[in-house]
């Protein structure tokens, strides 16, 4: 890859120039730093960036999101070309009776990262939620849809994003949705270990969306950003700058990504799954009923088609088994 890296170059007047230093950053470095690296779309992300420069992951021990002087310190001392925010407050239910610290993680902390990525010039990815979406519409969000969120977490989302749009700088906003891999706490860790306890799982029939491996979103992640490497334009980030959806391609709700859970992964014995309404389900943070999102503007843009939903949790899958040992 040519050292005149366009994701560091984001800003006004570095553009494809041979120069040493760009926006306070040695270019042949290619420094990205990643937040949250040791969650599941960070851990991803820290492998799969690696041939686009010097990853310097970062988990919550390194850099906690919470202290704000120490996310501008963290910064202004690696002088990376770009950030990538992979960490958040996710804890959905739990929210709504931590709001104050969802809105610090979710929203103060990206604002001072997009900050001081702009003023080094530097292009900031950050990731968001389906739930900035009430699901109140037939069919798949854009981007151009008027958020509505239901709920403390998908509130805190909207004002990350709003307040990053504010500062000005490069930025990539990709709301993706059910995220899920073999790393923490999601669905279909959940699932397995359930299944392995119960005879029955009850769950819900009536949420529909589009289960997203962090893998996926990791590797589109990725593409996108090397597609500037050796780009022409002077203000190649600035102009591709904006909110995108990121997503698997299909639907599904909660009960179909169950029943596929089992179908595809070696269990000695599954469990048998029941279809309920959300409303026999009742949580603390409301859910939206539609949480599909349209993936249009990413293909559009960047020429990224993604993959189907089962076919990426049997990749998914297979992974986690060859991780344990047994593939």
């Amino acid at each position: 890859m040519a050292d005149r890296f366009r994701a560091n170059a984001g800003g006004k007047g570095c553009g494809g120039q041979a120069v040493e230093r760009c926006g306070g950053v040695r270019v042949s470095e290619r420094t990205i730093l990643v937040t949250g690296a040791n969650g599941q779309v960070g851990y991803e992300l820290a492998r799969t960036m690696q041939g686009l420069g010097r990853v310097v992951p970062m988990g919550r021990s390194a850099l906690d999101l919470a202290n704000l002087d120490g996310v501008r310190t963290t910064v202004r001392d690696v002088k990376p070309a770009m950030v990538i925010n992979a960490a958040a407050y996710t804890a959905v239910d739990q929210a709504e009776r931590d709001k104050d610290a969802a809105f610090r993680l979710n929203a103060a902390a990206p604002a001072a990262l997009a900050e001081e990525c702009a003023k080094l010039n530097a292009l900031f990815v950050h990731y968001s939620t389906d739930y900035v979406f009430d699901g109140e519409k037939q069919g798949p969000y854009e981007e151009s849809d008027a958020p509505n969120p239901l709920n403390v977490y998908g509130a805190s989302k909207l004002a990350g994003e709003q307040a990053i749009v504010a500062v000005g700088g490069a930025h990539l906003i990709f709301r993706t949705s059910w995220v899920y891999g073999i790393r923490g706490k999601n669905f279909v860790q959940t699932m397995l270990r359930l299944g392995a306890e119960r005879d029955e799982l009850r769950v819900v029939a009536d949420q529909i969306g589009a289960p997203t491996w962090s893998n996926t979103i990791a590797a589109s992640t990725a593409h996108i950003l090397a597609s500037g490497v050796n780009a022409s334009e002077t203000d190649y980030w600035h102009d591709r700058s904006g909110i995108y959806h990121l997503t698997a391609s299909g639907r599904a709700s909660w009960f179909d990504l169950a029943r596929a859970i089992f179908d595809i992964a070696q269990v000695a014995r599954a469990p048998r799954i029941i279809p309920i309404e959300a409303k026999e389900y009742p949580t603390p943070a409301r859910r939206p009923q539609n949480s599909q999102l349209s993936n249009e503007a990413l293909l559009r843009r960047f020429g990224i088609r993604q993959p189907h939903w089962r076919a990426a949790l049997e990749l998914c899958l297979a992974d986690r088994e060859v991780q344990a040992g047994r593939g």
